[in-house]
């Protein structure tokens, strides 16, 4: 009889001491972990076991201990993802097992914008501090070659837009997820395209888009801009766009264009060649590739800005009255 009271002291003291760890562990779990003092990187690697992740999260401490037993009794661990994330001040050992099953990565962004050229995407990308920066020291061909397109050129491949990206993730990863979309937009836009049609592939179909895109003042005037390209390709007339004899200039071009430029012959110059550069100029936007694909009915095969500080153009149908546009909005003669 005595053995039995003994027995059973042991066993509700035991009860009780399991009651209290199992009550203290609640409380524990949803209280802010104090090793974490300012915001943490946590990197979770495939196959990371939950002791491992715990000692990443608060190495060689009782939390890390408490860390590893929780997130195994939770029946959770397996469903941890790997990851880039950031455990801010203040996060309970709840929420942390929650972002990690969830996936929750630390995201950041970066933007893309439209008329923006190759060189200003890398030095964008270039300026990102939580990006690992593989294209550093790179060539466009080296570059393009990675994202397997060796014999791509890079310009105008990348869709302009807003991209949200996991902290320390490949600028790589973010030309491939923008040139993903460029290819999506420009393969709709082209399966929406007006006949008869003289662009002859989805590739003329971009470099147009970023000529209209340059060209552009006003967003109103896109489809009317592209209907004067397509009306001059359709005859045979030279585009004479300024932004391509720009983009041929390269770095030599200072900011003010001159008559000498327009008669300095590059494979870019649609003053001194016929039909569509070799390259887009630019990033165009989906307004732009659409209006490749769709123009405006119209007879025009001419345009000159306004200059009435809207970007809005005038279009013309014949030269006499282009010469007549001309006089009267950039050379201001009545």
């Amino acid at each position: 009889m005595a053995a039995f009271r003994l027995l059973f002291r042991f066993l509700l003291v035991a009860f009780f001491a399991l009651a209290l760890l199992l009550a203290y562990g609640f409380w524990w779990i949803g209280q802010p972990l104090t090793t974490i003092t300012q915001a943490q990187d946590l990197v979770v690697d495939s196959g990371n076991s939950a002791p491992t992740i715990a000692g990443k999260i608060a190495p060689n401490t009782v939390d890390s201990t408490l860390l590893g037993i929780w997130f195994r009794v939770s029946g959770l661990s397996r469903q941890i993802k790997a990851g880039n994330y950031e455990l801010e001040v203040g996060i309970t050992p709840s929420r942390i097992l929650d972002k990690l099953v969830k996936g929750e990565q630390a995201l950041r962004s970066i933007t893309f914008v439209e008329g923006w050229t190759f060189a200003q995407i890398r030095q964008a990308l270039d300026k990102q501090p939580n990006l690992r920066h593989e294209t550093q020291g790179k060539t466009p061909a080296e570059i393009m070659a990675k994202l397997g397109q060796p014999n791509l050129h890079p310009e105008g491949r990348f869709f302009p837009d807003t991209y949200r990206y996991a902290k320390n993730s490949s600028d790589t990863s973010v030309l491939q997820t923008a040139m993903n979309a460029m290819n999506k937009q420009l393969e709709e836009a082209w399966k929406n395209r007006i006949e008869p049609n003289p662009l002859r592939s989805p590739d003329e179909l971009l470099i147009l888009a970023s000529i209209v895109e340059k060209e552009t003042g006003r967003e109103s005037d896109r489809t009317m801009v592209a209907s004067v390209f397509h009306n001059r390709l359709r005859v045979g007339m030279r585009l004479q766009t300024d932004p391509t004899v720009i983009y041929g200039l390269g770095s030599a071009f200072n900011g003010n264009l001159r008559k000498v430029d327009l008669l300095t012959d590059t494979p870019y110059n649609t003053y001194t060649r016929a039909g569509l550069p070799p390259s887009p100029i630019a990033m165009p936007s989906k307004a732009a590739l659409w209006a490749a694909a769709r123009p405006a009915s119209s007879p025009a095969l001419y345009f000159v800005a306004k200059g009435d500080g809207t970007g809005s153009s005038y279009f013309s149908q014949t030269l006499e009255e282009h010469n007549r546009a001309v006089n009267q909005y950039i050379r201001k003669i009545p």
